[in-house]
């Protein structure tokens, strides 16, 4: 079985038609109601009426049926495929409330530790995980079709409003209510350029930069912002934006005496104080998490720390790749660990010049 590691590698399993997946992933399209493999060769959806599934129990629980085409149900069985079958329909039985480990691991007949290691060996994220995706898809799907966010909290089985407010922004990239819009009346203008390490995508609103994207395939870029922006008018503003975009290609080449421009990102307080201090590092230099954490007091520790990091919609203008591990590697990066590399190099070679 293939691992799996973030969302992005699920869309792109999707996209690519990678065969490897089929049997590890399953997708819905919200729109038709049916589910594939991703190897399946139907029409590719649009990103924001995709949700995940990791056997057919739980995507066919969820309100869709299988595709006739791709026949998902047909896949092969294995040991560690019905391990994660079983752990799933445990998770969606128990989806409106938090699952102990114990009963889990007494439900299934293993110990709680190793059961949570072969799952996420598996699939790439812990059972914790699978089951708060799970609600969170839920949730998502209830904004979509409910009138309000107080009966979409309760159907998708939190407790209280007070928990997805406070995490809103880094689960949804915005707060409940400006999801339901999908970003409805908004304006928002980008541009897309090549540099050294591949392309880079700009996006601002009338307040400010909101998402810069890096990768090597354009129209990537476009369907990730579009994803995020489902509802927002798109305007590609090449023109209008090459002040703005040779900013950032010369932050990109290890640049950083350079203009500040403003920024327009929806971001907790405390992803506000990790954003600060970030841009504390000086150019060339790294921090570790725990040394942002030990900087921020010590009361959310190099996790959160790096949660944040890893929910920056604005690369290099708030410069997380300045942040490693406490052995010396480098850590995560959206973008990919060779850009991270690449960045911090030039950096260093533009601050011995100066």
């Amino acid at each position: 079985m293939t691992q799996i590691s973030n969302p992005a590698e699920l869309w792109d399993a999707v996209v690519a038609r990678n065969r490897k997946f089929d049997g590890a992933l399953y997708y819905g399209v919200s729109t038709t109601s049916i589910y594939c493999r991703p190897s399946c060769p139907s029409r590719r959806p649009k990103p924001e009426n995709v949700q995940f599934f990791f056997d057919p129990e739980s995507a066919e629980r969820a309100g869709f049926r299988a595709c006739l085409r791709c026949k998902p149900r047909e896949l092969r069985s294995s040991g560690k495929l019905e391990l994660v079958r079983n752990v799933c329909r445990a998770v969606e039985k128990n989806v409106d409330s938090p699952l102990p480990m114990k009963q889990l691991g007494a439900e299934l007949k293993m110990n709680p530790g190793t059961l949570d290691r072969a799952f996420k060996h598996s699939t790439g994220i812990t059972i914790k995980q699978y089951a708060e995706a799970r609600r969170l898809s839920l949730f998502k799907t209830a904004l979509r079709f409910r009138r309000d966010v107080t009966s979409a909290i309760y159907e998708a089985g939190y407790n209280s409003s007070s928990r997805v407010y406070e995490h809103s922004n880094e689960r949804l990239g915005m707060t409940p209510a400006a999801y339901v819009k999908g970003g409805f009346g908004m304006r928002i203008r980008y541009a897309i350029a090549p540099y050294s390490a591949g392309r880079a995508l700009l996006a601002v609103t009338e307040k400010g930069i909101c998402g810069v994207k890096l990768g090597n395939d354009p129209a990537r870029l476009v369907r990730e912002l579009e994803g995020e922006y489902p509802k927002a008018e798109l305007v590609h503003s090449g023109g209008e934006l090459r002040e703005w975009m040779s900013n950032l290609l010369r932050r990109l080449e290890g640049e950083v005496e350079l203009p500040e421009l403003p920024i327009d990102v929806r971001a907790t307080a405390f992803q506000r104080r990790v954003y600060e201090e970030l841009k504390r590092i000086p150019a060339g230099e790294t921090r570790t998490y725990s040394q942002i954490a030990k900087n921020l007091g010590g009361e959310s520790g190099r996790r959160a720390v790096a949660r944040a990091c890893a929910t920056n919609n604005v690369a290099v203008f708030i410069p997380c790749h300045r942040v490693v591990r406490s052995d010396g590697g480098m850590g995560g990066y959206r973008w990919g660990l060779d850009r991270k590399e690449n960045l911090l190099a030039r950096e260093r070679e533009k601050s011995e010049k100066n």
